[in-house]
């Protein structure tokens, strides 16, 4: 496709925009081709194009373009165009009824053609200034503005309550406390190269506290589940681009219901049974795409991959021998569920292990290791004689 011949269809493109003419602007592409409103829409030609813009015009009948600059090369065109049009109706816009608003706008499409039809258009427009101007967002500096900021710091502000900042706890290892009021769920972070592996995955409310925390700390890599129950998968969903690994016994949990199959609420007093149900959906952020799986004694950024099922059936801890951390998720708890308050380390709640005396074996299989700090998915960390507290939990009935 010469420049020239690409320069032309964009140039009839634009100009069918123009003369406000959607049969004319599907015409000019390639069918299946996608017409890419960056984070915006994404429309299929030629019926997603010819459907949007006679939207447009109906919403917009005096809708006008101008192309300011137009340059090809090869089969790549890229045009810079202002826009102007009243929303005077009488169609409405992507569910606005009309507004009477002027709109002024200017954007860049970049179009690839290939003989003769456009098959792929990336447009970049302004879509906030698009919003001000149509009345959906208050106009910039006004009062309505002010009010509007006000409430979205507001709601931050009220978002960073759901979870601290992340604490160094070890070499290249940092904690992150989150949920309310007590802030009782741990995540963990282990540098991972240039990046951070994220350990756990909190509860959904954590989802934007862990983001944030990850990028802090150089972005993160992947994120290791110590096992699949939903609050320790909760913000795994919400964190786009980070791959999820977990053991192999636990994926089917991960990618279904967070071990709710096995979990028995009738083994807990009242009125905690009660409460839970609403409390398990509110941490859960639902099923995780699983990239992968680690096993026993993989290992994964300087840790060993440690299997202690019982609570969970791929329930692992991470085992760094050089300064003896573990990193235990559920193991042992260090927090009463039922009271939802701190206390010395049991046994996990029968009500949500898959073999309580598996899971019993799991924390003699710790404490055999000597750790000389042991932290676990909830609440405190373990220090000082590890190996006698852990070995005096699995003993305890």
């Amino acid at each position: 496709m010469s420049t020239q011949s690409t320069a032309d269809v964009a140039r009839r493109y634009f100009g069918a925009a123009s003369a406000r003419d959607p049969e004319a602007m599907a015409a000019c592409w390639r069918a299946g081709g996608l017409d890419r409103f960056v984070g915006q829409a994404e429309l299929v030609a030629p019926d997603g194009v010819r459907g949007y813009f006679t939207e447009l015009f109906a919403a917009m009948p005096d809708f006008a373009f101008e192309v300011l600059d137009l340059v090809a090369d090869g089969d790549r065109c890229a045009v810079r165009w202002r826009a102007t049009a009243t929303f005077a109706g009488p169609g409405g816009f992507q569910g606005l009824e009309p507004t009477g608003a002027r709109v002024e706008m200017e954007g860049c499409d970049v179009l690839r053609v290939q003989d003769g039809e456009i098959v792929h258009n990336d447009a970049y427009v302004d879509g906030m200034e698009l919003a001000r101007q149509m009345g959906v967002l208050p106009a910039r500096d006004s009062a309505a503005e002010g009010r509007m900021t006000r409430a979205v710091n507001a709601r931050t502000r009220l978002r960073r309550r759901v979870a601290d900042p992340p604490e160094e706890i070890a070499d290249g290892v940092w904690i992150v406390r989150g949920g309310l009021p007590r802030k009782g769920f741990n995540v963990y972070f282990v540098r991972d190269g240039d990046g951070v592996l994220m350990f756990d995955a909190g509860i959904r409310a954590m989802t934007s506290a862990l983001s944030s925390a990850g990028a802090q700390l150089g972005g993160i890599t992947r994120i290791v589940l110590g096992h699949s129950h939903v609050d320790h998968r909760g913000a795994a969903p919400g964190m786009r681009g980070a791959p999820v690994y977990v053991h192999p016994d636990d994926v089917a949990d991960a990618q279904g219901d967070g071990g709710l199959h096995y979990a028995d609420l009738s083994k807990m007093p009242a009125p905690a049974r009660w409460i839970y149900p609403a409390l398990l959906r509110s941490w859960d952020g639902g099923p995780v795409e699983v990239a992968g799986t680690v096993e026993e004694g993989e290992d994964v950024a300087g840790f060993r991959v440690v299997h202690c099922p019982g609570h969970a059936p791929g329930l692992i801890a991470l085992w760094r021998e050089a300064d003896r951390l573990a990193l235990s998720s559920d193991v042992f708890y260090t927090a009463n569920p039922e009271r939802f308050t701190p206390g010395p380390p049991q046994v996990p709640h029968a009500a949500f292990n898959l073999d309580t005396e598996q899971a019993r074996a799991s924390i003699r299989k710790l404490a055999a290791l000597e750790p000389a700090a042991a932290w676990p998915g909830h609440a405190e960390p373990l220090t000082g004689d590890v190996r006698a507290q852990l070995e005096r939990a699995a003993d305890t009935t």
